[in-house]
């Protein structure tokens, strides 16, 4: 709550560089509508593509992982997880499904946020869905082995307080509507993560608050992007903008604005995404056809006809069929096998899309 604070952050500079950030991602969100209008397919693709992503990266982030074979099944048919790993993959999933689908339902307020982490565990047999009993620290290896304690969050007895009026001040400042929602939502993820309010699980709830209070303020493009992917692949600047930040945060004298710049530029970094995804599939020679090569550039390596069938709803087995025999022909994809359990493995790294456009190219010159 220490960043929540209107005289706090009145005394926050904000540079020009971050002010430009906020008059972009303002762009983005004008252009977003007319995207969600034009392509409704596509975006229909996207999101599955972005739950079934978003899921495994916000579990590997904390070392939450199962074999790649076994996650495909979980995803396509969710059923009784094996182990613990596999329970808390499921039960991030469904908790982000929701939120999702329905966000408007979640108001900001201690008790959603511990219903996000009962449904995280709620498949384990791990209390959930209450603050920590016990004191934490957030601790940090060192390159020779060695052990340090990084931050002490806030104790065990102090938790429910801070969290009550984290959220108070969050609501109290978005009634008054004087302060960008992309200004606060940061400020509150972090103190919500200065304070470390559960024993285990605070990371996760962390990205799906964010993608929550986004969803709320109008920004949905973590719907159709992964936010947690792009969070993981910069996890290394991520730990340091919170570790910059944090510094002088019990004494209220820290500095938001590396935690700032990173979280504006990660959602800058979706919307990039977002609009070169669907920019791309909606010049394509074909929708379907740009659907299904969108989705083989998204898979791993090697996949299976399945894997397209599941993410490209709109789109016929035999018209799968039909572009992966096409892409075989080209040279982009070989197939490993033959009947219903074929496997396909896509050659080199190029985009198709890429290859495409450089055939095109190739063939007017």
């Amino acid at each position: 709550m220490k960043s929540l604070d209107i005289d706090f952050l009145n005394r926050q500079a904000i540079p020009i560089e971050m002010g430009g950030l906020l008059q972009k991602l303002g762009e983005y969100k004008g252009r977003q509508d007319l995207f969600q209008h034009q392509t409704p397919q596509v975006l229909a693709t996207l999101k599955q593509t972005a739950i079934i992503e978003s899921t495994e990266s916000s579990n590997r982030i904390e070392g939450i992982t199962v074999p790649s074979k076994r996650f495909k099944e979980l995803m396509a048919h969710p059923s009784k997880p094996k182990d613990r790993s596999e329970a808390e993959i499921l039960g991030y999933r469904k908790a982000l499904s929701k939120i999702h689908t329905k966000p408007e339902s979640f108001p900001i307020d201690e008790k959603t946020i511990l219903d996000l982490h009962q449904q995280i565990y709620i498949r384990t047999d791990i209390p959930a869905g209450q603050w920590k009993k016990r004191d934490n620290s957030i601790e940090e290896r060192l390159s020779d082995g060695r052990w340090i304690t990084r931050f002490v969050p806030v104790s065990a007895r102090e938790t429910p307080g801070y969290m009550k009026e984290l959220c108070v001040r969050f609501n109290r400042l978005m009634d008054k509507r004087q302060t960008s929602p992309l200004i606060l939502i940061p400020a509150f993820v972090f103190d919500f993560l200065c304070i470390h309010p559960f024993s285990d699980g605070n990371g996760r709830v962390s990205r799906l608050l964010t993608v929550l209070m986004l969803h709320q303020a109008d920004y949905t493009v973590g719907r159709y992007v992964s936010i947690e992917r792009l969070i993981e692949e910069s996890k290394e600047t991520y730990y340091e903008a919170l570790q910059l930040s944090s510094k002088g945060w019990q004494e209220g004298k820290h500095s938001l604005k590396p935690w700032w710049e990173y979280s504006l530029g990660v959602l800058i970094g979706a919307y990039q995404a977002f609009e070169r995804r669907v920019g791309t599939i909606a010049k394509a020679r074909g929708a379907k056809t740009a659907i299904v090569e969108e989705t083989i550039d998204n898979l791993p390596a090697t996949f299976s006809i399945s894997d397209i069938e599941r993410l490209c709803p709109s789109v016929s087995r035999d018209m799968i069929r039909v572009i992966l025999n096409r892409l075989r022909k080209e040279g982009h994809i070989v197939s490993k096998g033959t009947g219903r359990g074929a496997l396909w493995e896509k050659r080199g790294n190029e985009s198709l899309k890429r290859s495409n456009k450089r055939g095109n190219n190739k063939n007017r010159a």
